[in-house]
């Protein structure tokens, strides 16, 4: 695993690029626990100076399900270890599958003082994207042995199959009869 972190991540950037999206708004979210007012809204509000904040006991769940079987490439997260220190997480645990009896994990992604995105990318043993009905991230340790958590954002991107056709592919007919379509009048 490739694991990136801090300014150089910018998932907004990837969005833009046309090269995927985020499919976080097209699932459920829930959350093992959480303060009143510090919860999914506020992990979804596209906003680095809010969060989420857990009230419980270890591990800490995020719990995100998709009404269909959904490709997913990459995970981001927003933490910052300046702001939120013994409450920052320190080990996360990323686990997918169809439903809550039959998740697995698949990565174990190891946090030291991290401040900005945390980019984690979802792959198979091929190194292809996987398709989930379910992600669970779970905060299995916090900076300082902490107890409760803080996430400021999650987003979840899926790769677009077919990107936008662009002028270049009409460039390239080669019969007469389908070039006449390569020129928008």
């Amino acid at each position: 695993m490739s694991l990136r972190t801090g300014k150089e991540v910018d998932p907004i950037k990837n969005e833009r690029s046309g090269t995927v999206r985020e499919v976080g708004a097209h699932a459920i979210w829930s959350l093992s626990s959480c303060k009143p007012g510090f919860g999914v809204d506020q992990l979804r509000d596209d906003r680095a100076d809010t969060y989420w904040q857990s009230d419980g006991q270890l591990p800490h769940l995020v719990n995100i399900q998709f009404q269909r079987k959904t490709t997913i490439s990459d995970i981001y997260m927003y933490t910052d270890y300046k702001l939120d220190e013994s409450y920052t997480p320190s080990r996360i645990s990323i686990r997918v599958g169809t439903h809550f009896n039959d998740i697995q994990e698949i990565e174990v992604v190891p946090l030291v003082e991290p401040s900005g995105w945390v980019h984690v990318p979802i792959r198979d043993i091929r190194e292809r994207p996987i398709r989930v009905f379910m992600i669970q991230i779970a905060v299995t340790s916090n900076h300082q042995n902490g107890r409760d958590t803080h996430m400021r954002q999650i987003k979840i991107h899926s790769p677009i199959e077919n990107p936008k056709i662009g002028f270049e592919h009409f460039r390239n007919f080669s019969t007469v009869e389908m070039q006449k379509y390569a020129t928008i009048r």
